[in-house]
């Protein structure tokens, strides 16, 4: 790993990281906090995944969640949201597929499936790589927004025991029934639905083998909720299958970074418990 940068931060330290992913045949950057605890012994790690058109940069700077992550003694990790630069044909064409918005799968068509296999980056290669160099645990939580929000619940229902607790804010719970979904997993997976519901956590829900307490934070006045996020339909797909979900509807919040800074210490709080940090 290349150290790119390091900045103090609430007695911690914020680090930007290089690497060579196998996983993904490209040059790819990570950020990670490091709370001041860390200096002393290895501690959990909460994966941060985020949404489209963001870096490992959007989370670190705008979502305020490194004081209350010191407090609690947890590192926090942020990767990016797919290859980059890896110059294939249309990957730069538009904001919700190719660069920035990977999805958190493993792509089967080409020419994407060569480099686009974010699911098993964020899941396996990127926590073994961080486990074996830096002072942390192999104590996992999960979150994210948007996007990342689906790949957070994803990551926790196709992998038992691998998440001590997972969360999200305003995530594309169904996302074979939506724009963003539907489009990304064409190009990436083909035309085959069932690869689909491999992907999506509203039909993962029935047959999950592990039954995380799901904490989902949505705004009302998010612009995306109606016709792209659906957590109507993954709270439905829960009570079916008598999966715990705590969806909370926040009046007059939005998309924003504005949102996930108001309730980020909630969220962090949540993962702290089930890591043994609280």
């Amino acid at each position: 790993m290349e150290l790119l940068s390091s900045n103090r931060c609430f007695d911690g330290e914020h680090r930007r990281y290089r690497h060579r992913s196998q996983v993904l045949d490209c040059e790819m950057i990570f950020a990670v906090y490091l709370p001041p605890q860390a200096r002393k012994q290895p501690v959990p790690v909460l994966y941060w995944l985020s949404g489209l058109t963001c870096t490992d940069e959007n989370f670190m700077q705008k979502a305020g969640a490194q004081k209350r992550a010191a407090e609690l003694g947890m590192a926090i990790v942020c990767p990016d949201t797919s290859p980059r630069g890896v110059d294939l044909p249309g990957e730069d064409d538009s904001y919700d597929f190719g660069s920035g918005a990977g999805f958190y799968v493993n792509a089967t068509q080409q020419p994407w499936a060569r480099h686009y296999r974010m699911y098993d980056y964020v899941v396996s290669e990127l926590p073994a790589l961080v486990e074996a160099e830096l002072p942390v645990s192999d104590q996992r939580s999960v979150s994210g927004h948007s996007m990342g929000g689906h790949g957070a619940l994803i990551a926790a229902l196709k992998n038992p025991g691998r998440y001590k607790s997972v969360s999200a804010f305003a995530p594309i719970c169904h996302p074979t029934a939506c724009p963003w979904g539907q489009k990304a997993f064409l190009g990436y997976l083909g035309d085959d639905q069932e690869t689909w519901a491999e992907y999506d956590a509203t039909l993962l829900i029935p047959e999950a083998r592990e039954r995380l307490p799901l904490l989902i934070d949505q705004g009302t006045a998010d612009q995306f909720l109606e016709e792209q996020l659906h957590p109507e339909s993954l709270a439905e797909a829960c009570e079916t299958a008598h999966h715990h979900v705590t969806l909370r509807m926040h009046s007059g919040y939005d998309h924003s970074y504005f949102f996930i800074a108001s309730f980020i210490d909630e969220h962090l709080d949540h993962h702290a418990k089930a890591l043994g940090l609280r």
